[in-house]
């Protein structure tokens, strides 16, 4: 095997993922103390994906979730009559996630994978991801969006959260960095920022968007998450 040299398509890959910090050291460490005060660490589910479930928007079927982090979406999915298989990078993550649905009982297919590890075939009505993508290299989001259309049934939903540009101050990226700059730098700056023009560009060819809106802000005292940073969107499979 010859090293360092780009064959296909899979080499050119590597070659630019070389280029920046390995993922999973920062995850498994982020995962490791539980009591940092972080949001997304409360056993909570997104407000608006408790909205798409309640408002009919979607219905249970078999589900995926992208970057499912200590299980909170994963749980409250099951909870709701999903089927589901829930992947995350961190082992440590992983770890805590299937502590909690075991207290719960609930039965959850949790993985410790890379998303690029999947190649699921038309089997999931829905597919979730709250907080993976913007944490991807322009790169790999071409592979990314390809897993999540071949992974979906015909009229399948997809789910997405993501970072809104301006933030800076309480949470999110401040700017919204273009995918030039990412490797003029070498850097995503903590995560990628995306105006609601880019998210319909990179969606759109092949989804057709259901409902597209800021995500609402939820207090402490609410058993849903809510943070004001961050894009909510539900898109259907053309």
């Amino acid at each position: 095997m010859m090293g360092k040299t780009i064959k296909n398509q899979d080499d050119l890959l590597m070659m630019l993922d070389s280029q920046f910090r390995s993922v999973k050291e920062f995850w498994d460490p982020f995962y490791s103390d539980r009591q940092r005060p972080v949001p997304f660490f409360h056993n909570k589910p997104d407000e608006n994906l408790n909205h798409y479930l309640s408002s009919g928007m979607i219905n249970p079927g078999r589900a995926l979730e992208l970057g499912c982090g200590p299980g909170r979406n994963a749980i409250f999915l099951k909870l709701n009559g999903f089927e589901v298989d829930a992947v995350d990078l961190s082992e440590v993550a992983i770890d805590w996630a299937k502590e909690r649905a075991n207290e719960l009982l609930l039965d959850i297919n949790f993985q410790c994978q890379s998303v690029f590890e999947l190649s699921p075939d038309h089997e999931y009505d829905l597919i979730y991801d709250s907080g993976c993508m913007h944490h991807l290299l322009p790169h790999r989001r071409i592979q990314y969006m390809e897993m999540i259309h071949n992974g979906l049934k015909s009229g399948g939903h997809f789910g997405l959260t993501c970072f809104a540009p301006g933030f800076g101050d309480i949470g999110g990226p401040q700017f919204d960095m273009n995918d030039w700059e990412v490797y003029e730098e070498k850097s995503m700056k903590g995560g990628l920022a995306f105006t609601e023009e880019k998210i319909r560009y990179l969606l759109s060819d092949h989804f057709e968007c259901i409902e597209l809106r800021m995500m609402e802000t939820m207090d402490q005292e609410s058993d849903l998450f809510g943070v004001p940073f961050l894009w909510t969107s539900l898109w259907r499979k053309k």
